[in-house]
């Protein structure tokens, strides 16, 4: 095994496994109880995804990132764009999913964005009609049965060559972009590893087998092009654990707080115990944000008085606590109204405005 844990000193990590594992299960079990639950893990998910990028040394903003997935983009998205779409996308999969799919083969699979239905494709095959039998038929009723079946035949042989075409043209798409690709980059061995160093820590705390999880993938560089996907593995492994049943981790924002020395030390203790800070940062920083929410909430609220029953500003609570930023044309998809109704619903509540513009206007919470 290219990944050896044995010489782990385990006695030297109690003290941040135990403070990890007590901030996480706080955050889980506010979350729960939370009336803003729903929308503050939507705002999360955005949050982890541009932090992800961070990390790795990229930057996306969060505004662009929400336009982007409400299809409001203000400019053509870029590459850093569509890795970040990538990340939410994920995260929602695997939240939306049983809790252990994500570390099954199938959501493996299906995360690293293999399509399991190609194969299935190929084997489709062009039914062709025959008519009927000249020799059976009539002459009388069937006068142009020759010249037909002539045509029929010549149709089951065009079908034909352009299927084994298609055929043809599909193999190259099989083999790995050698431009872009390191063809002897073994992904599935690389796996294959990492998934062996995840069974050797059976019976570990669960915030210890995510840390251990998070630094094998990032020694053994199992995807080449898509590093982002261990750290959304370890949340996952949290919430397999139960310990996070509730939300996904938000670790990225957690490492976000740590130095980049201590996340990649050349110690694997040290590493370790970086990213056992990193969960009691994530769910600090969630329990900060989770109040500030909760009173803004309170404080919209408070503008909700006296108002009719058919008032839209209850949905426009709702919308602002689920996005970091509202555009003036989500309000209006979102709600219904028109363009001037939104802007005058979002002053009411006194939102912070985002962009200062007049031609596209933004507003978040304060």
């Amino acid at each position: 095994m290219l990944y050896d844990i044995t010489r782990l000193p385990l006695d030297r990590l109690l003290l941040s496994c135990t403070k990890a594992t007590e901030a996480l299960a706080r955050l889980d079990e506010r979350i729960l109880r939370s009336p803003i639950g729903n929308g503050f893990l939507e705002r999360q998910d955005f949050l982890d995804a541009v932090s992800s990028l961070w990390v790795d040394g990229e930057l996306v903003h969060i505004e662009d990132l929400v336009l982007h997935d409400a299809h409001m983009d203000i400019r053509a998205p870029t590459h850093e764009m569509g890795i970040a779409n990538r990340i939410l996308r994920a995260r929602r999969q695997i939240f939306g999913n049983d809790p252990r799919w994500a570390l099954s083969p199938s959501g493996l699979s299906r995360l690293r964005g293999e399509d399991a239905g190609d194969k299935g494709d190929m084997l489709a095959r062009t039914e062709v009609r025959t008519l009927p039998d000249p020799e059976t038929d009539d002459d009388d009723t069937m006068p142009l049965s020759e010249e037909l079946s002539a045509i029929d035949r010549l149709i089951a042989r065009s079908a034909a060559t352009l299927a084994s075409m298609t055929k043809e043209d599909s193999k190259p798409h099989d083999r790995p972009d050698t431009l872009t690709r390191d063809p002897d980059w073994n992904e599935e061995e690389r796996l294959h590893e990492w998934r062996q160093a995840l069974k050797a820590t059976g019976g570990l705390p669960p915030v210890l087998r995510a840390a251990i999880a998070l630094d094998a993938w990032q020694k053994l560089e199992v995807l080449q092009r898509s590093p982002w996907l261990g750290r959304q593995l370890a949340s996952a492994l949290l919430r397999e654990e139960g310990l996070t049943l509730s939300h996904l981790v938000p670790l990225n924002t957690g490492l976000r707080a740590v130095s980049r020395e201590r996340r990649n030390a050349v110690g694997q203790l040290e590493r370790i115990g970086a990213f056992l800070e990193s969960m009691q940062e994530a769910a600090s920083l969630g329990l900060k944000e989770h109040d500030r929410l909760l009173n803004a909430k309170s404080r919209m609220e408070r503008r909700l008085e006296g108002r009719r029953s058919n008032s839209r500003l209850p949905e426009l609570i709702a919308l602002v606590l689920a996005r970091p930023v509202v555009s003036t044309a989500m309000i209006v998809k979102a709600l219904g109204t028109t363009p001037q109704g939104a802007v005058g619903l979002a002053n009411q509540l006194e939102l912070r405005e985002m962009t200062g513009r007049g031609r596209f206007r933004a507003w978040g919470v304060i």
